[in-house]
């Protein structure tokens, strides 16, 4: 595939891949992104997962049509992109290898090889002459590992990303882009928010007209809307207007709480709402859902003196991504000591800028008719 005259996709697409780092459901699978940039001398960037190590090779070959890479630029030791450093070395054996010092680290500790004597080590702002184009990298540690870098090609105006802006989903599949998108930034890269919103300070400055990510699809068109909710994500912002339920329930008393809100909500013209039984649901859905709207409320039981486990994971995958800037409500259930609503201003007392709702709603087992009315008064409160 073609990106421009000089830049060519010789990525892959995995489709044996069910779980994603071991957790994330991937039913479409998995692309791993690779490019190449021909010039006076020719770079590849990054490899592929482990398995695809001769379709990649084939894929190069076919590309430089003959020629030998005289460099890989290598952005992002993770095996689904590092795996095939060895194999391109020993067949390209005068090439260099480009990456940051703390990759050539992690380049020893996977393989045994940091490739001392064939390996150039590059920090933020330094470049590489390939002939007519200057390539300049740009350090983006914990985006989402320490020793990322990303490139920028000044004639393309192009910003091979890493991480940043990839995507769920192989490249033969069609599905919308925010969705999975989404996912995939929240799931493998939303803790460090802080640290993606340096990169995109960082490209701001650059003249952009085509994103390179690792995964997913190349971005030629558009730039401002793929940039934007990138922004908004990073940045802890709110993404579409909206309320999460999110609930647990153990003998269905909880659940109907939780259904009855949502009608409620619908009834008083809420824009969306979105339910997670979080036993059942894709947890990365869930989480999903909680960093896109700005309005949550978390219905689960008391259990073991506790939160029901599925409710307690739930908030360590918000707390652990740095959960702030949202509005929150609480409906607990506990047949004779109800401390739900306790246990999870709790868990939420590192999150900032969280507002939690006047209306709290305690169940004692089954609901009644109280319980009815302080559901109108909660979905009143989400609804203002």
């Amino acid at each position: 595939m073609k990106i421009t005259n000089n830049i060519k996709y010789i990525g892959v697409n995995d489709h044996k891949v069910d779980l994603f780092e071991g957790q994330y459901k991937v039913p479409n699978g998995m692309a791993y992104n690779s490019y190449v940039i021909l010039d006076e001398k020719i770079a590849v960037m990054d490899t592929v997962g482990a398995g695809f190590g001769d379709e990649w090779l084939s894929n190069i070959k076919d590309a430089v049509a003959g020629k030998a890479p005289d460099y890989l630029i290598v952005q992002h030791m993770e095996p689904d992109h590092s795996s095939n450093i060895t194999l391109f070395m020993e067949e390209y054996p005068n090439a260099t290898v480009v990456a940051s010092d703390k990759a050539f680290v992690m380049m020893k500790q996977f393989f045994g090889y940091d490739y001392a004597d064939r390996r150039i080590m590059v920090k933020d702002s330094e470049t590489l002459c390939i002939g007519k184009r200057t390539l300049k990298f740009v350090a983006a540690p914990m985006v989402h590992w320490p020793e990322v870098i990303v490139t920028y090609d000044p004639v393309d105006k192009v910003l091979f990303s890493a991480d940043a802006f990839g995507k769920f989903g192989a490249l033969d599949v069609e599905e919308d882009w925010a969705c999975e998108a989404r996912r995939y930034y929240f799931g493998i890269v939303g803790k460090y928010g802080v640290q993606a919103q340096k990169l995109l300070a960082a490209a701001a400055s650059l003249e952009i007209n085509i994103i390179c990510p690792l995964h997913g699809p190349v971005l030629s068109e558009n730039l401002p809307y793929y940039i934007g909710l990138y922004n908004t994500w990073t940045s802890y912002g709110v993404e579409s207007d909206g309320v999460v339920i999110a609930y647990t329930s153990v003998y269905g008393n909880t659940k109907k709480a939780a259904e009855l809100l949502a009608k409620e909500l619908a009834d008083l013209g809420c824009p969306k709402v979105a339910i997670n039984d979080l036993a059942r649901c894709d947890m990365a859905e869930a989480v999903e859902d909680a960093f896109r709207y700005g309005k949550i409320v978390l219905a689960t039981t008391t259990y073991n003196g506790d939160i029901f486990p599925f409710m307690r994971e739930f908030i360590h995958e918000l707390t652990e991504r740095g959960y702030k800037n949202r509005t929150i409500g609480i409906i607990e259930n506990g047949t004779w000591a109800p401390v739900a609503a306790k246990k999870i201003k709790s868990m939420l007392e590192s999150s900032k800028n969280l507002t939690f709702t006047d209306t709290t709603v305690t169940l004692r087992s089954a609901m009644n008719e109280a319980n009815k009315e302080q559901i109108k008064a909660l979905a009143q409160e989400l609804c203002k």
